[in-house]
C-alpha cells in the first residue's frame, strides 16, 4: 500500500510538470506564430526595412558574392541623384554586397575625367542626368556608407560608337578587318573599335583606369570581354606591320580565326594586361582586379581575351563567368570545365546570371534555379545583369521580383575578397 501510494503522489507531480511543459510549448508556438504572422503580412518595404535580426531565417554562407551591374544602357539608376541612392540602399536592405557601376561607356567617362577631356575633348558624357555631378563619388560614398562593395566596370573597354567624338577624333586608333571595313554591329548599333595593340590606345585605357585608381576610394576595377577584340578585326596597317616584324615579313592569315594569327593577337593583350595589373598594384596594392568575360572558348575564339591564361599568371584576383543561358542543361555545363575548376581553387569565381534584358524578360523562378546550381558547386557567388532588369524590366511584379531576391539572399553575408584571406570552399 505504501508503495501504491507514493507511486500515486509520483505519478501526480510527473503530470503536473508535464502539463506544464505542454502549456509553455504551446503559449511559444502561438507567439512565433503571431510574429510570423504579423511580420508577413506587412508590405515588403516594411519587411526589408525590419531590423537584420527579424528578416527571413535560413542559412547563410560565411561570405558570398551577391552583385549587380549598373550601367547606362536601357537604364536610368545613373541619371538622377536621389533615384540612384534609393537603389543602393534598396540593394543593401535585400541583402546584396557588390555594385559594379558602369564609369566608361558610348565613347564617354561618366565621372569628370581630365584624361578624357584631353584625349577626347570631353570630360564626361553629355547626357543632361550626368551634368554637374561626378557619379562615381557619389556610388563610393553611398555604397560604402551602406557596406557595399564598389568595384567600378569598364564596359565598353576598347569598343566605341560610330559615331562618337573618339571616333572622329582619333580615326588612326581605330582597327579593321581584313577587307578595310570597321564597323561592328551590337546589337542595332553600330561600333568600332580602338587598336589593342597600338601603343597611344593602350596608354589611353590605362590612363583612365589609374585615374580612377588614384582619385576614388573604390575596392577594384573590372574588365571583359570588351577587354579584347572581335577576333575578324586586327587588320589595320599598324598592327599588320607589327605582325610582319615579328614574322620575317610575312604577313597574318586572311583567315581570322587561323590558330597562329589567333594567338599572336590575344598574347598581346595579355601583355597589356599584364602592365594594367601591375600599374594598379603600384598605384593601390588592395585595389582588386576583376574581370568578368564569357565562357573561355567564345572569350578566346571570339574576344582575343584569354582569360584563362591570366587567371593563371595571377593577374585576376576576382572572376565573375558570364553565363547567361536560359537552358538550365547548358547553364550546368559550363560550371564544369576544367579552366574553371582551376580557377575556382586558385581565387574567388562568382557567376553572372542574366536577370533580364529591356525586350527579354527572365522568370524568377529560372533566377532562383541557377541561383542554387552556383551555390551547389561552391562558386563564390553570383551577380545579375543588370540592375534594371531585377524588377523593373518583368513581366512579374516589382513587388514579387523584390520578395523572390529577399529569399534568395535572406541574410547578409561578407564579400569573398581574395586579399583577406578567402579560401576555396572544399
Amino acid at each position: 500500500m505504501k508503495r501504491f501510494v507514493k507511486w500515486c503522489v509520483e505519478f501526480h507531480s510527473w503530470w503536473n510538470i508535464r502539463q506544464s511543459r505542454k502549456s509553455l510549448l504551446f503559449a511559444v508556438i502561438v507567439t512565433l506564430s503571431v510574429v510570423a504572422t504579423v511580420i508577413l503580412s506587412f508590405p515588403l518595404n516594411a519587411q526589408i526595412n525590419l531590423p537584420r535580426s527579424l528578416r527571413w531565417a535560413t542559412p547563410t554562407p560565411a561570405s558570398e558574392l551577391r552583385g549587380v551591374w549598373l550601367t547606362n544602357i536601357d537604364s536610368d539608376v545613373l541619371f538622377e541623384r536621389d533615384r540612384l541612392k534609393e537603389s543602393l540602399q534598396r540593394l543593401d536592405q535585400l541583402n546584396f554586397n557588390t555594385i559594379y557601376p558602369a564609369v566608361w561607356n558610348w565613347g564617354y567617362t561618366l565621372y569628370p575625367s581630365k584624361v578624357a577631356a584631353k584625349v577626347i575633348g570631353r570630360s564626361l558624357d553629355p547626357t543632361p542626368g550626368l551634368k554637374g555631378r561626378d557619379i562615381l563619388k557619389e556610388i563610393v560614398d553611398v555604397g560604402h556608407q551602406k557596406g557595399l562593395t564598389v568595384i567600378p566596370w569598364f564596359e565598353f573597354g576598347f569598343m566605341a560608337p560610330v559615331d562618337s567624338l573618339l571616333a572622329k577624333n582619333r580615326p588612326q586608333w581605330l582597327t579593321s578587318r581584313s577587307d578595310g571595313t570597321r564597323i561592328v554591329k551590337d546589337g542595332r548599333d553600330n561600333r568600332v573599335w580602338l587598336n589593342p595593340f597600338h601603343p597611344e590606345v593602350q596608354q589611353f585605357i590605362q590612363d583612365l583606369i589609374i585615374e580612377i585608381v588614384r582619385n576614388y576610394n573604390i575596392d577594384g576595377i573590372q574588365f571583359d570581354d570588351h577587354f579584347g577584340l572581335p577576333s575578324e578585326l586586327g587588320y589595320d596597317a599598324y598592327t599588320v606591320a607589327l605582325y610582319k616584324k615579328e614574322h620575317r615579313g610575312q604577313a597574318p592569315s586572311k583567315d581570322s580565326q587561323d590558330p597562329e594569327w589567333v594567338s599572336w593577337r590575344a598574347n598581346k593583350i595579355t601583355e597589356f594586361m599584364k602592365r594594367v595589373f601591375k600599374t594598379i598594384k603600384a598605384t593601390k596594392k588592395n585595389c582588386l582586379v576583376s574581370v568578368a568575360p564569357n565562357p573561355q572558348r567564345f572569350s578566346y575564339d571570339f574576344s582575343l581575351a584569354d582569360w584563362q591564361k591570366w587567371e593563371r599568371l595571377g593577374i585576376i584576383e576576382d572572376l565573375v563567368l558570364q553565363i547567361y543561358r536560359d537552358d538550365l542543361n547548358v547553364f550546368v555545363s559550363e560550371l564544369e570545365y576544367p579552366e574553371v575548376k582551376a580557377a575556382k581553387s586558385h581565387i574567388p569565381v562568382s557567376v553572372g546570371i542574366l536577370s533580364g534584358l529591356k525586350n527579354r524578360s527572365v522568370p524568377m523562378q529560372q533566377i532562383q534555379t541557377q541561383v542554387q546550381k552556383v551555390r551547389d558547386r561552391n562558386f563564390a557567388g553570383v551577380s545579375f545583369f543588370f540592375y534594371e532588369s531585377l524588377w523593373n524590366m518583368s513581366k512579374e511584379k516589382p513587388q514579387e521580383r523584390q520578395i523572390g531576391f529577399q529569399k534568395i539572399f535572406p541574410t547578409p553575408t561578407a564579400y569573398p575578397n581574395l586579399l583577406t584571406g578567402w579560401k576555396p570552399f572544399s
